[in-house]
């Protein structure tokens, strides 16, 4: 996370670098400023400077480096229990199809965006409930 840290803080001075580079080019050829590269090259050096300070505030409340960090970790140190997820689940697809349906329902008609909302009730219940019915019940 400290090469993350720094690499981010690295790109955010060579933005506020190329912010002012970039304001005094146009200035200097076009005779005023351009406001919307100015103010979008300096809200990209702010926005590395946030998630900077955002990861450098993670790593200190940490209490430690993570294993990524560390070069005698293994594999297995950086493998945490992230939940359980069905391989073999087509509700997933269904809901895909379902949000696909709704996007296309607000262009071609409210009735369309009506069918997919029933849809994806229908899919996040099966979802929901795929463990408490027939093979894979527990």
């Amino acid at each position: 996370m400290r090469a993350n840290i720094n690499l981010l803080l690295v790109l955010g001075g060579f933005f506020v670098l190329a912010d002012a580079g970039y304001t005094t080019w146009v200035a200097i050829v076009y005779g005023g400023v351009e406001w919307v590269g100015t103010l979008g090259i300096g809200l990209v050096a702010v926005m590395a400077g946030f998630i900077a300070f955002y990861l450098s505030r993670s790593f200190k409340s940490q209490g430690g480096a993570l294993p990524e960090d560390r070069s005698d970790a293994s594999i297995d140190d950086g493998d945490p229990e992230l939940g359980h997820f069905s391989p073999w689940s087509w509700w997933p697809l269904m809901l895909g199809l379902a949000a696909a349906l709704a996007f296309v329902g607000l262009v071609i008609g409210i009735w369309m965006f009506a069918i997919a909302l029933a849809l994806f009730v229908v899919a996040i219940v099966g979802w929901v409930y795929e463990y408490y019915r027939g093979y894979f019940a527990s």
